[in-house]
């Protein structure tokens, strides 16, 4: 286990007795893969309703109202997160299905500097490209993509969440990656820039 791993471990068993100060630790130790996990399933644009910034909030909120329930189950923390954190991600899309408004307060009166509609527009295209490469592969595959490349987790540290081997998820990594791979060949490249 890496130090931020045992550090983890520690922090939860002294969070789970009721010890603020470590509860406050564990969010403080989960919140940046949280957040990377949750932007690469929601995006980074601010879909409306649809915030990866507010499905990260959703997945802290219940994951400190779960540690006082907390039991070792021989995986690590980070496994019983990702499972948070991945129902969190299901409900914010189907709360964002049902709700197509996307109100503001206040009309602007200047444009805005960031980009304009054209970046908007590329970058969503871009988004939808990944997304519809990355569903095309099976959902343990796209999970395994997500946690290794997105998130940054090991090999060991993805083995454990998904409930594998490291061995198995670098084939598996490699068998998507290689997948993905020929289909932006055999659907030109041009397709996919």
């Amino acid at each position: 286990m890496t130090q931020t791993a045992d550090e983890l471990e520690l922090a939860v068993a002294s969070a789970v007795k009721g010890d603020k100060a470590a509860a406050s630790r564990v969010l403080g130790l989960i919140k940046p893969g949280v957040a990377r996990y949750c932007r690469s399933r929601v995006g980074v644009a601010d879909k409306g309703l649809l915030s990866a910034d507010d499905v990260t909030q959703e997945v802290l909120i219940a994951v400190l109202s779960a540690i006082p329930g907390y039991r070792d189950q021989g995986k690590p923390f980070m496994a019983f997160v990702y499972g948070i954190a991945s129902h969190k991600v299901a409900d914010a899309h189907r709360s964002a299905g049902r709700n197509r408004s996307d109100p503001v307060e206040h009309l602007p009166e200047t444009l805005a500097a960031d980009g304009g509609p054209e970046d908007a527009a590329l970058a969503n295209d871009a988004n939808a490209k990944l997304g519809a490469l990355l569903a095309e592969l099976p959902e343990k595959a796209r999970e395994i993509i997500r946690l290794r490349v997105i998130v940054g987790l090991s090999a060991d540290e993805t083995a454990e969440v998904v409930g594998s081997t490291p061995g198995a998820v670098r084939v598996a990594q490699h068998r998507a990656i290689k997948q993905l791979r020929e289909r932006i060949e055999r659907d030109g490249e041009g397709r996919w820039r």
